[in-house]
């Protein structure tokens, strides 16, 4: 049968991003600002919460869906969700998280261990269930936020000339090697920054650090809108200076910026202003809401 060739094109695709971090790095919030970034409207949001509850600290910041999702984990039960989430009208699934289809309770590996017999022979059945749950979350119309637990250790920083312990992020709580499925994958850390472990997209080639924001999701969201026809990553992406001012993490990174650039300082008075908002917004949220996942 003859073969058919196409065009390369990108068509308004949708996003597939993890991002994966320790326990109270803030992963469940930073979805969600993502989400919205890429949505405009928290009506077209919904979160599958396998965290008990956890999605619901945020509903300070508008009325998305959430769907709290009980054991057992399985890759059907998940399958069956982000269906679902299509079928209510949203654009945008926050999957809080995958991990627990792995190693939590009714997930893969706990499937496997309650196969009798070779444990070789069991992943042969346990794998397609496994894949299915992945094709679907990447092949499916929705934008797709997916969190991972990072297993955890200590490294001792120095803070005020004292050695301090600080939790940080190792290998993911997935199947290896999940993350080359996705188009983006981030790492956050305690500090609540994220460093970029995967880009397809190109936008974050120089921005080794950055704090996920709405503006994130509104630059995610232009290049998925955008044909390669239309424009370039290049074109898609603000001027340097713009990007260096959204690259800032504090104010007091922002403040230098700007006197050290007076004549740029002038022309982005408004970008500047928006930038410093944004941290004393994001300095907010965490120091207020607790526990952050």
């Amino acid at each position: 049968m003859k073969k058919q060739f196409v065009s390369a094109a990108k068509n308004r695709c949708k996003i597939k991003m993890a991002i994966q971090g320790p326990s109270g790095s803030g992963k469940t919030y930073s979805a969600l600002l993502t989400a919205y970034g890429l949505t405009g409207d928290w009506k077209k949001i919904a979160v599958l919460d396998t965290e008990n509850g956890s999605a619901h600290l945020y509903s300070d910041l508008g009325d998305y869906w959430v769907l709290n999702m009980k054991p057992p984990y399985s890759p059907e039960e998940y399958t069956a969700a982000i269906k679902s989430a299509k079928e209510i009208g949203v654009e945008c699934l926050i999957i809080d998280t995958i991990s627990a289809e792995w190693s939590g309770e009714g997930g893969i590996l706990d499937i496997h261990s309650n196969i009798p017999g070779n444990s070789f022979a069991a992943w042969s059945k346990v794998t397609p269930r496994h894949n299915a749950f992945i094709q679907t979350m990447l092949q499916s119309d929705l934008h797709i936020i997916a969190t991972m637990r990072s297993k955890t250790d200590y490294v001792m920083n120095e803070k005020n000339g004292k050695q301090i312990p600080e939790k940080v992020g190792l290998k993911a709580v997935q199947r290896e090697d999940v993350e080359y499925e996705f188009t983006l994958v981030m790492e956050l850390s305690q500090r609540h920054i994220a460093t970029i472990s995967k880009d397809r997209t190109g936008l974050f080639k120089n921005k080794p650090e950055l704090t996920l924001t709405t503006d994130t999701g509104k630059l995610i969201a232009q290049w998925c809108n955008t044909t390669s026809a239309e424009s370039s990553v290049d074109e898609v992406q603000v001027d340097d200076f713009a990007s260096r001012i959204n690259s800032c993490l504090t104010l007091g990174e922002l403040m230098d910026l700007f006197n050290n650039n007076p004549e740029q300082g002038a022309t982005h008075r408004e970008l500047f202003i928006k930038r410093k908002n944004q941290i004393s917004l994001t300095l907010n949220n965490y120091s207020s809401n607790g526990v952050h996942h």
